[in-house]
């Protein structure tokens, strides 16, 4: 009897982990988007790819000691994390800058802009070649449906997190420096943002391994957003 009872222990602990592993993935909220963001996006040229599970927004488990309301970007593993209370965050797939376009430090939000428009900076004229002076804001903007500004103090940085017209991208390490977000996950989190809010930009190596991720507690352990 004992041995019997003492497989079913076994039994009962690993469905509880197993339970504890699986993680609910889903897209952002419908209330976030207004009858604007709607017109833009039914007017995207641009292919609406589904982004790979391990980078569609989640609620998971989060062992850093940021407050809650402040963002942290992990740039080696293409995750921003929005702190929330009781040992979460909600945590988006996000492209990233190249190793040596990208930004790290702790910076605020300065600055937020919907539908913005876009003014290439003199180093990206350098580097690219044939670019406008400004963009107008819309769908076919590559900073997509929301910016948040990154200053440091009273300068800013010039840095950016916003949508793009690229989520093919969502996972990668091939923007100028800036931090991506699908267009329907900015707007998600603009919502949830202020002007102040803090933004920590972890350095290169320290970000959190997926494959033994402190951050998200047990990769793919999260749960359903709400």
């Amino acid at each position: 009897m004992a041995s019997i009872a003492s497989k079913l222990g076994l039994l009962a602990v690993g469905l509880m982990l197993s339970g504890c592993m699986q993680t609910t993935y889903q897209a952002a909220p419908e209330t976030s988007l207004k009858p604007s963001d709607k017109a833009q996006l039914a007017k995207a040229r641009y292919a609406k790819v589904s982004v790979p599970e391990p980078f569609r927004r989640a609620i998971v488990d989060y062992h850093r000691k940021e407050s809650p309301g402040t963002i942290v970007v992990d740039s080696d593993n293409h995750y921003l994390y929005l702190v929330q209370d009781g040992g979460k965050a909600i945590r988006y797939g996000v492209t990233v800058g190249e190793e040596a376009l990208a930004f790290s430090g702790i910076a605020r939000v300065g600055n937020m802009a919907e539908w913005p428009k876009w003014t290439p900076t003199a180093d990206i004229h350098k580097r690219i070649e044939g670019l406008p002076a400004s963009v107008p804001g819309g769908i076919d903007n590559p900073l997509g449906a929301r910016a948040l500004y990154l200053y440091q103090g009273s300068r800013d940085t010039l840095f950016r997190i916003h949508g793009t017209n690229q989520p093919e991208y969502i996972g990668a390490s091939i923007s100028s420096g800036c931090i991506r977000m699908t267009n329907e996950d900015v707007i998600d989190l603009y919502s949830r943002v202020k002007v102040g809010t803090i933004v920590v930009v972890l350095d290169p190596k320290q970000g959190d391994s997926p494959h033994n991720s402190k951050m998200a507690l047990g990769f793919g352990g999260g749960t359903a957003v709400q």
